[in-house]
């Protein structure tokens, strides 16, 4: 794809997704817009070998954005970073088609090993605001990571992720268009795991109630004998 397909591609994701842009000409300011000319001129760059250059470029986007994207990553069609402030992409990460990033996510490593140490994001997956995914792994096609969450190990397709550390706690999401994908509409685990102690315990209170009134009836039983 060529620069002004690029650019015309940008301008469409941002203003698909991005309800406070109200003309193409807003989208020239947008983080977004930037760090992903950045991005493409430096991964060009870098796919030749030529590594410190590939490294410049990078570093210019990211004094001018705060989005940091290092030029190995690899990147899909469709993505689209919403207020990145913050957002960290590493080097062997690799990021499907139709991706939404919120600001402060982190797609890191979890050291200094080598060779792939970086996620695999699939296609059509939201992370949400200050999410951090770390490792060598993949997170699944139509998945949404949930705010502040720390994912840590593999997550299913069709999955919806939240918590520190994350676990899953809904499956069977359907691919959504993305502008249905919003950042609130996720499960509560903790939320979830009170109203199940608190079912929980008013069984329990029941069962005693039972019990101590049998109790009271036989021993009224037996008084009377």
């Amino acid at each position: 794809m060529g620069i002004i397909s690029n650019i015309t591609e940008e301008i469409r994701i941002i203003r698909e997704r991005d309800p406070a842009i109200h003309s193409s000409m807003e989208v020239f300011l947008y983080p977004s817009f930037k760090v992903m000319l950045h991005y493409r001129i430096a991964h060009r760059l870098y796919e030749k070998g030529h590594y410190f250059w590939a490294r410049w470029v990078s570093q210019r986007g990211v004094r001018k954005t705060g989005i940091e994207i290092h030029p190995g990553a690899k990147i899909g069609k469709g993505f689209f970073i919403d207020h990145g402030n913050g957002v960290i992409i590493g080097e062997t990460t690799i990021i499907g088609d139709n991706v939404t990033l919120y600001q402060g996510v982190t797609l890191g490593g979890t050291g200094k090993e080598h060779g792939k140490r970086h996620p695999t994001i699939g296609s059509n997956v939201m992370i949400s605001a200050g999410a951090k995914v770390l490792g060598s792994f993949t997170i699944g096609d139509n998945s949404k990571i949930g705010a502040g969450s720390v994912v840590l190990s593999e997550v299913p397709p069709c999955s919806t992720v939240v918590g520190v550390p994350g676990r899953v706690v809904k499956r069977g999401n359907q691919a959504l268009p993305q502008e249905t994908l919003n950042q609130t509409d996720l499960p509560d685990p903790i939320k979830e795991d009170i109203a199940n102690l608190q079912r929980a315990n008013s069984e329990m209170i029941n069962r005693i109630l039972e019990l101590e009134q049998q109790m009271k009836a036989l021993t009224g039983s037996s008084g009377k004998e």
